[in-house]
């Protein structure tokens, strides 16, 4: 009876444990954090998808006037994320592939705007992984 109790104790202690795993995702998400340092602060919405092939991962959010926001994306190899926003008329605003498809992009809102992001991966690097996005702003009040 001792020793199942035991067991049993040992099996909860190990379900309720959280463990530190380093996937590839952690990494991803600590380098976009890494750009998103002071005077930055993360919204703490990470946009991710695994995407293969030529598929498109589209993400909704909206940017307010008063401002500066950061832009950052991650993969698995660097420069591999394509990025681009749009206003909700698909109006391109940016797209990083203009400015050989660098990690982020900062820029300031004259008037708040609902935006549409796209990410997909350079079919020229890389066929399938995942693309994380993040975004970082600060008052421009200050």
């Amino acid at each position: 009876m001792k020793r199942s109790l035991t067991t049993l104790f040992l099996l909860i202690a190990l379900v309720l444990t959280p463990w530190k795993l380093n996937s590839q995702e952690d990494v991803l998400f600590n380098s976009c954090l890494d750009q998103l340092k002071s005077p930055f602060i993360a919204s703490g919405q990470p946009f991710k998808a695994f995407l293969t092939g030529t598929e498109v991962a589209e993400f909704h959010t909206t940017f307010f006037a008063g401002s500066l926001y950061r832009v950052v994306a991650s993969s698995h190899q660097e420069g591999n994320v394509i990025f681009s926003i749009y206003d909700k008329e698909r109006n391109l605003l940016f797209s990083n592939q203009e400015f050989d498809a660098s990690g982020y992009w900062d820029f300031k809102i004259e008037g708040s705007v609902e935006c549409i992001v796209e990410a997909r991966l350079d079919p020229e690097k890389s066929t399938s992984g995942i693309a994380l996005l993040m975004v970082g702003f600060r008052s421009l009040e200050e």
